[in-house]
């Protein structure tokens, strides 16, 4: 996965995400609205506007639990390798990084090659 900062104007791009895994997602973002009230709001918003698929309908690209996404970061050209993982099993050092997180929630249900934002 490509990801960067766009330029200005361009539009968010599109969200797909498993139906029965974004009810988890947004459940978690409920949970989590008093600690973690920014990442709850981006994940909440990207649910509503995404469309929803089957498993056999999901486009093979899109980011959900359990992807490996490589990235770089264009600030720093750095690359980077993660796995987006549920709150529990979430541990930087060795790449796993929670749904809810900035990170997390900006790259679930990108496709590969996109480019994006976030806080």
């Amino acid at each position: 996965m490509n990801m960067g900062i766009p330029h200005a104007g361009d539009a968010r791009p599109p969200i797909h995400l498993l139906a029965a895994e974004s009810n988890m997602v947004a459940n978690l973002a409920l949970q989590a609205e008093h600690r973690h009230p920014v990442v709850a709001a981006m994940l909440l918003e990207e649910i509503e506007r995404a469309e929803l698929h089957d498993p056999d309908t999901l486009p093979k690209t899109a980011v959900t639990i359990g992807s490996q996404v490589d990235f770089v970061d264009e600030k720093t050209s750095q690359m980077r390798s993660i796995e987006l993982v549920l709150p529990a099993k979430a541990n930087i050092a060795v790449g796993r990084i929670s749904i809810l997180t900035p990170m997390g929630a900006a790259l679930y249900g990108l496709a590969s090659t996109r480019t994006l934002a976030y806080p």
